[in-house]
Formats: C-alpha cells, sequence, structure tokens
C-alpha cells in the first residue's frame, strides 16, 4: 500500500482540532500532513505526531504541489471556493460543510450506512450534519430489516455544534450565575453573547440555524433531506425540531419510527446491538441509558430507551447520543478516508 499525502483546511477550529487528535489515534499510511487555515490562524504552530507544524494560509495555489486527501472544516463559503481547486488537482475532498451536501453529483457518506457511494465520488464528498450522521447509523439497519415508513426527530444539540463562539455563551452564562448567584440574573440577557439570541445557560432554545420559509430551520431541513439522501428514500416522510440545549458536548435525540412491517422488540434491540457503530445502553432496572456524557470522547452512537410506541401501529421509541466533534464530523470525516484508502 502506497503512503499518501492529506490536508486539513481549517486545522485549528474545534472541528479542525478534533481531526488532528483523531488522526494521531488512527495513525493512517499517510506520510505527509499540511495544515491550512485562514489568514489571521496561519502561522500558528502545531504539535502533531511528535513534530512541529506551522499552519500555512489557504491560498488558490495551496493544492498545487499535489494531495491525495484533503478534510476540509472551514465552513461553507470557504469549502465552495477551494474545494473544486483542491479536487482539479486530483484530491479527493472529504467536506465538512453543508457546501455540497445536496448536490446530486456528490455522494453524502456515513461509511457504516452507505459505503458503497464511496467509489461514486468525482473529486468531492460530502460529510453529513452532526445530527444526521449519528441518526442513520442506527435507522439503517433498522430500515433494512423492517422499512421506515415516518420518522419523527426531536434533538437535544450541544453548544459545541454551534463552535467556539457557542461554547463561550455557554461558559459565560456559567459565569455570570456564579458571580451573580441569582438565578434571574444569570437568566437575562444582560451579559455578552457571541453567537445565540439568547443566553444559552439555562435556556433550551428551539432554533438552530436560519428560520426558512416552511417555518422550518436549516437544521430541521438538513436532518429531512439528508436522511432521505443517504437511506437511499426520497420520499421517506420526515418531520424534525432541532432544539440547542445548555450542554457543552454531544447530541441527544429522541427518535419515533413507524415501520411498514410488525417487529419484534428483542430481535429489534439485538439488531442495534450488532449494527456497525452502534452500542446499546437500554437497562432501565439499573437506570443506564445513554448520556452525554457517555457519548463524547468515542466514535460509537449510544442507542437506549427502546420501546414499542403503543400511539401507532408498528410504532417503535428510541433515544440516541453521539460526540457530534467527533462521530458527528472529524471521525466520520477519517472514517471516510480510510475508506478511500481501502479502495486504492
Amino acid at each position: 500500500m502506497k503512503d499518501f499525502k492529506l490536508a486539513v483546511v481549517g486545522a485549528t477550529g474545534v472541528v479542525g482540532r478534533a481531526a488532528l487528535k483523531i488522526l494521531e489515534e488512527k495513525k493512517l499510511p499517510i506520510s505527509e500532513y499540511v495544515f491550512f487555515a485562514s489568514k489571521k490562524s496561519a502561522g500558528t504552530k502545531i504539535s502533531f505526531l511528535g513534530k512541529e507544524y506551522v499552519v500555512k494560509e489557504l491560498n488558490e495555489h495551496s493544492f498545487d504541489e499535489g494531495f491525495d486527501f484533503a478534510i476540509f472544516s472551514a465552513g461553507g463559503d470557504t469549502s465552495k471556493k477551494y474545494s473544486p481547486i483542491a479536487a482539479s488537482h486530483g484530491c479527493v475532498v472529504v467536506d465538512n460543510s453543508s457546501a455540497f451536501r445536496m448536490d446530486d453529483q456528490v455522494p453524502l457518506i456515513v461509511p457504516e450506512v452507505n459505503p458503497e457511494e464511496i467509489k461514486k465520488n468525482k473529486g468531492i464528498i460530502a460529510n453529513p450534519n452532526c445530527s444526521t450522521i449519528q441518526a442513520v447509523v442506527a435507522l439503517k439497519p433498522l430500515d433494512d430489516k423492517y422499512k421506515i415508513k415516518r420518522i419523527v426527530y426531536s434533538t437535544y444539540q450541544a453548544v459545541s455544534g454551534a463552535g467556539r463562539d457557542g461554547i463561550y455563551d455557554l461558559e459565560n452564562g456559567i459565569k455570570n450565575f456564579k458571580e451573580s448567584s441569582d438565578i434571574n440574573v444569570a437568566s437575562s440577557n444582560k451579559y455578552e453573547l457571541k453567537k445565540f439570541p439568547y443566553p444559552i445557560f439555562n435556556n433550551c432554545l428551539p432554533h438552530i440555524d436560519v428560520f426558512l420559509d416552511n417555518g422550518y430551520t436549516k437544521e430541521e431541513m438538513k436532518m429531512i433531506n439528508e436522511t432521505r439522501k443517504i437511506l437511499g428514500r426520497p420520499d421517506l416522510a420526515i418531520t424534525a425540531t432541532t432544539v440547542r440545549v445548555p450542554v457543552l458536548n454531544s447530541h441527544s435525540e429522541s427518535i419515533n419510527v413507524e415501520f411498514e412491517n410488525d417487529y419484534n422488540l428483542e430481535e429489534v434491540k439485538d439488531l442495534l446491538k450488532n449494527s456497525p457503530g452502534i452500542k446499546v445502553i437500554d437497562d432501565i432496572s439499573s437506570l443506564k441509558y445513554p448520556l452525554a456524557t457517555d457519548a463524547t470522547g468515542q466514535d460509537d452512537v449510544l442507542v437506549g430507551r427502546i420501546r414499542r410506541d403503543f400511539s401507532i401501529p408498528n410504532g417503535l421509541n428510541f433515544w440516541c447520543v453521539a460526540d457530534n466533534i467527533r462521530k458527528g464530523a472529524a471521525s466520520n470525516a477519517i472514517q471516510i478516508v480510510e475508506k478511500l484508502i481501502e479502495f486504492f
């Protein structure tokens, strides 16, 4: 197997730094790494695999030297501008932004779900939205076995999904509460907010990304449309409500599914236990169920509270938790790179 050359774009951001940590863990057959960021972050020094690297400024000529793969975690505008440039030089881009996810010419990949689609890439592969990734890992084996008729998503998404400014808003709210010792003051909008329209401390905000004309947020429509594309079910009935909660890391989701076919509950649990990328934690007698703190730092999707929905025929409820920075972004992208290496 040949050694490969990999670029990481957005190496100094939250997802970029997580990718570097995971790359150190994986020890892929990559002989050369180059790290890129914006002009503001260029020159930053990064310790990686026992060496010190200087982050380079991303520009139109960054990919002239030739790369096999690039992981982009620098936002949609950057991806739209530079991903086609990288691909034109023979580099396969794995893009973490939403720029290409719904492009019919770009595969949208979760390696446990649709790895065969990777081979159809034309130089760019899209990494799905974090909340979609963890959901479809659990939904795919269920759809294969029982055929899903309808999905209802309710998400409880951590502030790390909103980047550094989202983390700042929660930490600043906690700091404000500690200083004031008054929950009413701490919950007011009298301190600096960098990301959210209202304090996230002591609040749940039913508003992730911008509102659209149909009353849904962009995040909700991402989950709907991306799930359909990944599962290859363009007409699948799906609705979603996405909520930002005062949790630092790892997204939680309540997923309600209606199947075309009847099922046996114990068979469902066994199916999930034996499906790739899933860890079932479901022992209510011992109060064992997935928590955000359990998921943080690992790549498995944790599933629990698996139970029949008695309000409809063939209904199922379950609780799904995953590290949105790892499996929801960086790890999924690196798993795609691993598959690309296998295909060489």
